[in-house]
């Protein structure tokens, strides 16, 4: 199965029992946008959340964006119905399943065969519809790499910070970040080893929320961290994060030019028999080459580049 290429700088988060909120989210700037039926529903509201995503999935003029759905756990008696009430609902309209506190493959497992269900009883397209997880788990962080091959559908992995953060015991005032306990990035290790396993395994790295939503210059830093690492894109859980998160994902005009600049100098070096050149100072070779190819990629993912 070859996956498909999409844009996810920024994925933005919106609670399915709020038709306002799913309008807008429809009309943003966010490249993903995720209807929630899990942490941003109260119990009771759950299965009545079920129909209004339906109905703007099949309504809403959604533009290019990726159409997902965020359902309850594997472990919670609301995910197969959710599964099916969408699917049978709005199919033919959705792009990506995110799962939430998965721990083992198992979790990824059951939703690739009911989706396969569904779509075969459906007349759908079987393996259309991609799956996104959030690693948020002791469990799902302890074991990230066999995560992320373990389903053909798997197309991201999400580094889920609140609820790991509870998972692992850590002491945090906020959903992503430390405040003044910890020096430098807290999350550092848990995003290298997931963005290492998502890359290993030829998926997207997505970067998790950050609860702060005043705090514009603090959801920067967290996205460009990420980004630094090899991230793709970020959540974005309010809609004044996405324009922050579309910039810090995407290559500026200046590094773009850079890029071009420094792989035609190794060209023409090569061109001459040589294996290296000097760019402005700083030797530049094959492997600097592979570098700069990635902001280009970027670029051309983010439509700025042909």
């Amino acid at each position: 199965m070859t996956r498909p290429t999409r844009l996810r700088r920024s994925e933005l988060s919106t609670p399915g029992t709020s038709e306002k909120m799913i309008v807008k989210a429809a009309a943003s700037a966010a490249d993903l946008v995720f209807l929630d039926l899990e942490d941003a529903v109260a119990p009771s509201e759950k299965e009545k959340a079920r129909p209004p995503i339906v109905a703007a999935l099949n309504e809403l003029d959604w533009g290019t964006k990726t159409r997902a759905v965020r359902i309850n756990g594997t472990h919670t008696h609301w995910c197969a119905d959710d599964l099916t009430a969408v699917m049978e609902g709005a199919g033919a309209h959705l792009d990506i399943v995110v799962i939430p506190k998965v721990k083992a493959r198992r979790d990824v497992w059951f939703v690739d065969t009911l989706l396969t269900q569904l779509e075969t009883k459906l007349g759908l397209p079987v393996g259309r519809i991609g799956i996104e997880i959030l690693i948020e788990e002791a469990e799902a962080l302890a074991r990230v790499e066999e995560l992320a091959t373990c389903c053909p559908r798997l197309e991201a992995l999400i580094l889920g910070v609140g609820d790991l953060s509870a998972s692992l015991g850590m002491r945090l005032g906020q959903i992503g970040e430390a405040g003044d306990r910890y020096p430098g990035d807290v999350w550092h290790y848990a995003r290298h080893r997931m963005i290492t396993a998502a890359r290993a395994a030829g998926i997207d790295p997505i970067d998790g929320p950050y609860g702060a939503i005043r705090n514009a210059d603090g959801y920067r830093q967290a996205a460009a961290w990420a980004a630094t690492l090899g991230a793709v894109g970020k959540w974005a859980i309010h809609p004044s994060q996405i324009d922050i998160a579309n910039q810090v994902f995407a290559p500026t005009a200046d590094e773009i030019a850079q890029a071009r600049a420094v792989i035609a100098a190794v060209q023409e070096a090569e061109a001459t028999g040589a294996g290296a050149a000097n760019y402005n100072g700083m030797m530049v070779d094959a492997a600097t080459t592979r570098i700069f190819e990635g902001v280009l990629d970027r670029a051309r993912r983010a439509g700025l580049v042909e």
